[in-house]
């Protein structure tokens, strides 16, 4: 079985860089990402329509190249992490978690039995149709997989510190979205009681020895996050990217041709 680069990185103390998608898919998007230095991508299917068949070929396209493949599933279903990580995603971001029980459990769907309930077919996508010994497959996905969680409401932040001593949980991604509408500050990125929060993840992370993970719009707010100790980075997203790389070039193209 392939292993996972950027779980092995961040476990050295290294820093990794990737992107989000959420609206843009095509058979030569994973090269395009490798092209670009990009060590992962996150493939987000809780906002997006993207269906688990173009998942199993997106992740297939990945394959040799590099790029890493992760998922946000639809919701927190056992069924949707089953099916993503059989069909090759190298591990998943789970949305909106709160508290260590839901964490543990979450992470019981990542493993094989005795440490999970995750449910085998051996010789399939996720394993790249190879035949050999099932013990050792499973160990090696034990491995390989990370088990990612997004801190984005009050909840999650006030529990973050024993979400983050679980064991099985690799990664505290802040979702600052989402975590500015929970506290009450929508849209409010510079308030007070959000930077502390982004400080709070990402110290409950480096106690525990997990990696804090985040999104970030621009260079410099990803520069801060770095300064802070975020060290798993995914630099924007699909539909940002495009939007304000073709605006930039037509504002500037227009003011030319008025001038």
């Amino acid at each position: 079985m392939r292993h996972n680069p950027v779980k092995e990185r961040l476990a050295k103390g290294e820093t990794v860089f990737g992107t989000m998608m959420f609206e843009f898919l095509s058979p030569g998007l994973p090269q395009i990402l490798a092209e670009s230095g990009a060590d992962f991508v996150f493939y987000d299917l809780e906002h997006s329509g993207f269906s688990i068949g173009e998942m199993k070929t997106q992740f297939a396209l990945c394959r040799g190249l590099g790029v890493v493949p992760f998922a946000r599933p639809p919701g927190k279903d056992y069924q949707f992490t089953a099916r993503l990580l059989d069909s090759g995603a190298f591990g998943m971001l789970y949305q909106m978690v709160e508290s260590a029980d839901e964490a543990r459990e979450l992470v019981r769907w990542n493993r094989y039995p005795p440490h999970g309930i995750r449910g085998a077919i051996f010789g399939g996508a996720h394993d790249d149709y190879t035949a050999g010994d099932m013990a050792e497959k499973a160990r090696q996905a034990e491995e390989r997989t990370m088990t990612t969680v997004l801190i984005e409401t009050a909840a999650g932040l006030e529990n973050v510190e024993e979400i983050m001593a679980v064991e099985g949980v690799d990664a505290a991604h802040l979702g600052h979205a989402d975590l500015s509408l929970s506290l009450g500050i929508p849209g409010q990125f510079d308030h007070p009681d959000l930077q502390r929060g982004i400080d709070a993840i990402v110290n409950a992370a480096e106690r525990n020895g997990k990696t804090a993970a985040t999104l970030a719009p621009t260079p410099e707010w990803g520069y801060d996050f770095m300064k802070r100790g975020y060290r798993m980075m995914s630099y924007s997203y699909d539909i940002g990217l495009f939007a304000n790389s073709l605006s930039a070039g037509i504002t500037d193209l227009r003011n030319a041709a008025e001038s």
